[in-house]
């Protein structure tokens, strides 16, 4: 008796261990999901619980068990742990050898390994057989940029602008090439193209001001003091703005050729954000801090 109890009690607890590992794999496949569905990476948690849990009961994630598999794939590129990258790369070109998206993967891979010649003939191969397909195009870049080849970067990145107009992480890539090369002027012609995409940003017209800023002279601050305005507009907190349209005015009340009548326009505009620039620090910070930042703006000297 005192034996089959004991076996009873056996076969329980491996029943409960079992259903505690089914409950935990369950679990396992919903975070994994639940992060696909809301495209948060999480890397590292993807290859922690994916090492820990799923790894030996891979075949119970049924239809999913793929989906997984790209998303661990991607996770092991992100925390560099090449060995589970090519682990998942081979099962999924063994179930799908002609996957564009598994070849992605392979360039993937090889890009990380620093193999740039044979990342390029993968991705041209994918080119070549979709052609519009934008992601490999953009791999092309990136690897240019990688290299340290920015002017051939942005011959290739333009050429792509003129394939797929509306990519607007391409125009922003761009213009941060040519800012790279101090091409301020094809700077700002990408960032008015931003504009036309998208016109209530502020963060796009911020950095088209300060592009303009950077460029210099009269007409250039006058434009981005027009749209540094246009960024308060759209969001009246954008601190960075506001000290944009501080500098702007002020460069335009100091300068030489600037006409009286601009001169005081400028410098009205420039009390005017003065005092916005202090509610924002009095919402923040201690009027101690206030006193400091009144001492910085009296520095500015304004001759009316």
């Amino acid at each position: 008796m005192a034996r089959l109890l004991q076996t009873t009690t056996g076969n329980m607890a491996a029943s409960n261990l079992t259903h505690t590992l089914l409950n935990l794999d369950y679990e396992a496949r919903d975070i994994f999901r639940t992060w696909r569905e809301d495209n948060e990476r999480r890397s590292k948690d993807v290859v922690n619980l994916w090492e820990s849990i799923l790894i030996k009961n891979v075949d119970f994630l049924g239809n999913e068990k793929y989906l997984v598999l790209e998303q661990v794939c991607v996770a092991s590129l992100d925390c560099y742990r090449l060995p589970l990258a090519e682990h998942c790369i081979k099962i999924l070109m063994r179930e799908f050898p002609g996957s564009l998206r598994v070849h992605k993967y392979h360039a993937m891979h090889l890009e990380t390994l620093e193999m740039y010649d044979e990342t390029v003939s993968v991705l041209d191969s994918i080119i070549k057989r979709d052609e519009t397909n934008a992601a490999p195009r953009k791999r092309r870049v990136a690897i240019l940029k990688a290299k340290g080849k920015t002017l051939e970067a942005i011959k290739e990145l333009t050429e792509y602008l003129k394939k797929f107009m509306s990519d607007q992480e391409g125009w922003h890539e761009l213009c941060d090439l040519y800012l790279q090369e101090q091409d301020y002027v094809k700077a700002a012609f990408c960032m008015e193209e931003l504009i036309l995409h998208n016109p209530h940003s502020h963060l796009i017209h911020q950095r088209y001001a300060e592009i303009k800023y950077s460029q210099g002279g009269l007409e250039n601050m006058e434009l981005a003091k027009a749209y540094f305005c246009q960024a308060i507009k759209l969001n009246p907190n954008n601190i960075r703005a506001l000290y944009g349209l501080l500098l702007a005015t002020n460069n335009i009340a100091m300068s030489l050729k600037c006409s009286i009548g601009k001169k005081k326009e400028a410098l009205k505009i420039y009390e005017w954000v003065t005092i916005l620039i202090e509610k924002q620090y009095k919402a923040k910070m201690q009027d101690k801090s206030i006193n400091n930042i009144r001492g910085l703006f009296n520095q500015l000297q304004l001759d009316g």
